[in-house]
């Protein structure tokens, strides 16, 4: 019985977790860095994660490394008040976040999803 009611409440967390809309600006972040990231992410630099972060695949300047920085930090934020509100751990938000943003990821970029390796979708 326990067990039933365990996995229950994880399956409605879950499922009230996956109901969350990704705002299409997923944090609060300068129009430098969101511009940074997108021009780095269509140049193959930086990617999207399966635990819901920013990615550097290839060599970045301080520039760019902090516009990462900016954009993760505020993500870090959003899953943390996500997990709060919904009663699932911050890596779990990060993680079904991840797997929205990967599957809006334009056809070229470059995603790693949860345990696996970069490739270009």
């Amino acid at each position: 019985m326990k067990f039933r009611t365990l996995a229950l409440a994880l399956a409605l967390s879950l499922s009230a977790l996956a109901t969350v809309a990704v705002p299409s600006a997923v944090v609060a972040q300068s129009q430098a860095s969101k511009q940074a990231v997108d021009a780095a992410k269509a140049a193959g630099k930086v990617g999207e994660q399966g635990d819901g972060y920013l990615g550097i695949l290839a060599d970045a300047d301080s520039a760019l490394r902090a516009a990462v920085a900016e954009i993760n930090a505020g993500r870090k934020q959003v899953y943390a008040d996500t997990a709060a509100k919904t009663g699932v751990t911050p890596e779990a938000a990060g993680e079904a976040t991840a797997r929205q943003l990967i599957a809006r990821a334009p056809a070229g970029q470059m995603v790693k999803p949860l345990g696996g390796s970069w490739t270009k979708k």
